[in-house]
């Protein structure tokens, strides 16, 4: 979305953006702060359609005090980018995958871990607890103010050459992965062979056999048209891929106590629409792939018993210790996540 242009009456409501300089001169009706939100996806994903929930309830509770703008679809700044206009204060909100605060802050490492997560819920109440305070504080530590985590998915298996069921499926197997050291971790320990590679090269690499496998949320898969150049789909939920909404930290400071009070809310309203979302979209686009999968056969589709996940769990997780130390994830917050009740 390009920047407000125009003021808006619905009712008795005012919906107020930024104006030209003549109108808001003889209006009265500027808002005192402008926040810039930028982000890389569409307005139509979760993440998109969250930020948009942000806006219109933070200029609301700030009563047009602060003015929210959302540059969607890297408009300003793709994610690699972001962090350092966020430290200028060129931009002031943002959503970066975790990914992108690795050099900063590897301990965010932690959401990469194979298995730690039992399931949705369990993943936000480590995220709404001690150990998602703490690794917040470690990234506001930088000089970036770390607000919440926002939900893209969990991770599924696929694959061309072999149906990922028993971990020795996989022995042998070319996997592309996010440059990440815990995910070459997790697959040498089931016999994988590794691929770092570009994502928007991944598609290719399936189709051509240059990669025989990959793990992607749903979202990805879909969108990206994965499940049409794979034979199999494991729903194994193994891993987790999220965002960190994150906050220009100079902006923050500029806040009076009440404003901060306001983002904080439309910030945690903001959030629990975002899961909603997400968990919508993956139903609504794992479906699509079903119905694929029944119309041309040319994918199966499979469901890990307890069992077989149980049996996943155990030949992955043994990495774990290779990431106790702080420099890495720490032993205490991977020791938290997995005891978080």
């Amino acid at each position: 979305m390009m920047e407000k242009s125009r003021i808006l009456f619905t009712g008795k409501k005012l919906v107020m953006g930024a104006v030209t300089a003549a109108v808001l001169a003889t209006s009265g009706l500027a808002a005192d702060y402008t926040l810039k939100f930028s982000h890389v996806v569409s307005d139509n994903t979760p993440k998109g359609k969250a930020a948009k929930f942000f806006e219109q309830r933070l200029e609301e509770l700030s009563k047009g005090k602060i003015d929210v703008q959302i540059y969607p679809s890297s408009q300003l700044y793709n994610d690699s980018a972001v962090v350092k206009a966020l430290r200028l204060n060129s931009v002031q909100m943002a959503a970066p995958s975790f990914s992108k605060f690795g050099k900063i802050v590897p301990n965010l490492a932690l959401f990469d871990l194979p298995f730690l997560f039992k399931d949705i819920d369990h993943l936000h109440r480590v995220q709404d607890g001690e150990v998602g305070t703490k690794l917040k504080d470690m990234v506001t530590a930088k000089g970036i103010v770390a607000l919440d985590f926002w939900d893209n998915g969990f991770k599924q298996f696929s694959s061309s050459k072999k149906a990922l069921i028993n971990p020795s499926d996989a022995e042998g197997q070319k996997f592309r992965i996010m440059s990440s050291k815990v995910l070459e971790a997790q697959m040498h320990a089931v016999g994988g062979n590794p691929q770092m590679m570009p994502f928007s090269e991944v598609y290719s690499g399936l189709q051509q056999g240059v990669i025989d496998a990959a793990e992607n949320p749903i979202s990805n898969i879909y969108t990206k048209k994965f499940h049409e150049v794979q034979k199999y789909l494991t729903i194994s939920n193994h891993g987790y891929l999220g965002y960190l909404v994150v906050m220009s930290k100079k902006f923050w400071k500029s806040l009076p106590a009440d404003l901060q009070a306001n983002v904080k809310q439309a910030m945690k309203e903001a959030t629990a629409k975002e899961r909603e979302y997400a968990i919508a979209l993956e139903k609504e686009q794992l479906a699509e792939i079903k119905a694929y999968a029944d119309k041309t056969g040319n994918l199966e589709i499979i469901n890990l018993t307890d069992e077989q996940r149980a049996a996943w769990s155990k030949a992955v997780s043994k990495i774990y210790p290779e990431f106790y130390s702080d420099k890495k994830i720490g032993k205490d917050l991977i020791n938290g996540a997995l005891n978080t009740k």
